[in-house]
């Protein structure tokens, strides 16, 4: 099974822990630190607006990880 991600900043994804999401605080400088430590197995990273714009690189070479920006 998958695991499902929410990285960004910790006001926004900190619920997410609630639902079973592993979730990683960051702010958009340690967004793409964030990023290259994802669990293994994750196929799902949910993103603040402000990490998606941090990771704008590397979100274009995902590969088999999904992602999705969280709405405003």
């Amino acid at each position: 099974m998958s695991e499902i991600v929410a990285l960004g900043e910790s006001a926004r994804v900190e619920g997410y822990a609630l639902a079973g999401v592993t979730v990683l605080p960051t702010d958009d400088v340690g967004a793409q630190a964030a990023w290259r430590t994802l669990p293994d197995g994750t196929g799902l990273v949910l993103l603040t607006a402000a990490a998606a714009a941090a990771l704008r690189d590397e979100l274009s070479r995902a590969g088999r990880v999904l992602w999705a920006i969280l709405p405003s």
